[in-house]
């Protein structure tokens, strides 16, 4: 007799959870943690390393119940694994989330979508329309974009016209394919020194500013809860342009539980709001190896549950 892979899972789940309380309350009747979570949770390539390459960790990532996935990277990686991860997740009916569309360059402070030169403006674009083949191979709906970084010779004012403007550029060109950019604040406090777009709330200027269907806001509430805070409020606020959202618990950017936000909460909220998309889990795992993938998933379906 042949034993499917979900078997296979199943039982292994089933020994985790033997040894770790949090995970057989999980994992419930049955032993089985394979039940489907209630939002689109998505993890991403490292979030199981343990359980094989990209399409393994898919395939595994699947059976544990989670319902989409999210790969940054995904622009840079050949087009024969583009497809083979479009193929995975198709067959695992699972939705893919963001891949970023223009690489900001980290080490360089660049680029600066408000300066005087045309020139990065120019080879943002360049950038975005390249990437909307990409996500037609991956069946993407948003991707990723950073703002740049402040140019500290350009008054701020005229840096946030010129991004508007940049930024309805990109739209246009998005849009028609049924695509949207998400913009990524960052905080500047911890990670990010420097960006110039640094909220949520200022996100929603530049969204409401670019006035179009191909430009939203990627809610990442790590670096929100760093910056701003009042995490609920600020969502309720720019609900109307917010296209994507990231978890990840402050301090040390891990898995929900690790530290101070209160994510059960804001499941509770996303659920009232009637939230469809995807949640990527924008962050590493606390511990290593399979026991921190396995908290991992315990601390998903504890938060799923509120």
């Amino acid at each position: 007799m042949t034993i499917s892979r979900r078997t296979m899972m199943a039982g292994t789940i089933a020994a985790a959870a033997a040894a770790t309380p949090a995970l057989a309350a999980a994992a419930g009747k049955g032993s089985s943690n394979a039940a489907h979570f209630s939002l689109a949770y998505a993890p991403h390539e490292g979030s199981f390393a343990s359980r094989g390459g990209l399409i393994e960790q898919i395939a595994y990532a699947a059976d544990q119940g989670f319902r989409a996935w999210e790969d940054n990277e995904a622009r840079a990686r050949p087009v024969e694994q583009q497809e083979a991860m479009a193929r995975a997740l198709s067959q695992r009916s699972m939705t893919m989330g963001v891949f970023v569309a223009s690489m900001p360059k980290w080490a360089d402070f660049r680029p600066l979508l408000g300066a005087n030169d045309d020139a990065e403006r120019e080879a943002f674009l360049a950038d975005v329309r390249a990437s909307v083949e990409v996500a037609k191979r991956l069946n993407v709906k948003h991707m990723t974009v950073v703002t740049g970084f402040m140019d500290r010779k350009v008054p701020p004012d005229i840096q946030t016209g010129r991004i508007i403007d940049c930024m309805r550029r990109a739209g246009d060109i998005v849009a028609p394919h049924g695509l949207a950019l998400v913009m990524e604040p960052l905080n500047t406090r911890t990670n990010h020194p420097g960006v110039f777009m640094q909220s949520i709330a200022q996100g929603y200027a530049v969204a409401r500013g670019a006035n179009s269907p191909g430009i939203k806001i990627l809610a990442d509430l790590y670096h929100e809860q760093i910056q701003s805070g009042n995490l609920i409020p600020t969502l309720d606020a720019c609900w109307s342009d917010i296209g994507y959202i990231q978890f990840g618990d402050n301090p040390g950017r891990k898995e929900p539980g690790t530290g101070e936000i209160n994510y059960a909460n804001i499941v509770r909220w996303l659920r009232e709001r009637r939230y469809t998309g995807v949640i990527g889990m924008e962050h590493g795992n606390s511990v290593s190896g399979r026991e921190g993938e396995d908290r991992l998933i315990a601390a998903y379906r504890t938060i799923d549950k509120a």
